[in-house]
């Protein structure tokens, strides 16, 4: 099996993901693909490259959609991408170490448009919480654990 490439859905992916992510990368030479409509640092590396594409909504996700393989792996809060990369058979997991998979990613789906639908009616629903170590750590922990389900050595 080739190895996965790791698509980062990069616009809203905290810093110390990315970091995680850059010392997967260069530890199993992985390649790392960022897709953001804006500007970003990324560390000079043959193995992790920045797609810039045009502002607008949706167009990382699209790109995402139409470039991810089977086995790929996309980090990313988008529930919509991740049904979508689910479908072609890539991993999708969140930057809390939450995989989706195809029996949780419509019934989140379903959710997040009922907390949509109560947002527009003037619910407040608060946002999600803060983003912190253990986080960090959750993360890590299950992109390891993917990587050895799909046996991805050096």
């Amino acid at each position: 099996m080739n190895k996965p490439t790791i698509w980062i859905d990069a616009d809203a992916c905290p810093k110390v993901i990315k970091e995680v992510i850059y010392k997967v990368s260069e530890r199993l030479s992985l390649q790392v693909v960022l897709v953001a409509n804006s500007s970003m640092f990324v560390p000079p590396s043959p193995l992790i490259k920045l797609i810039k594409v045009k502002a607008g909504a949706d167009v990382a996700d699209n790109y995402i959609v139409e470039q991810v393989q089977e086995n790929d792996i996309v980090i990313t809060a988008d529930i919509p991408l991740a049904a979508f990369v689910v479908d072609k058979k890539g991993i999708a997991i969140n930057v809390r170490g939450e995989m989706y998979t195809e029996e949780n990613v419509k019934e989140r789906l379903s959710m997040r448009d009922f907390m949509k639908e109560l947002r527009d009616s003037g619910m407040e629903t608060g946002g999600p919480e803060v983003f912190g170590p253990k986080d960090k750590e959750k993360f890590t922990n299950a992109l390891n654990r993917i990587l050895d389900k799909l046996k991805v050595k050096k």
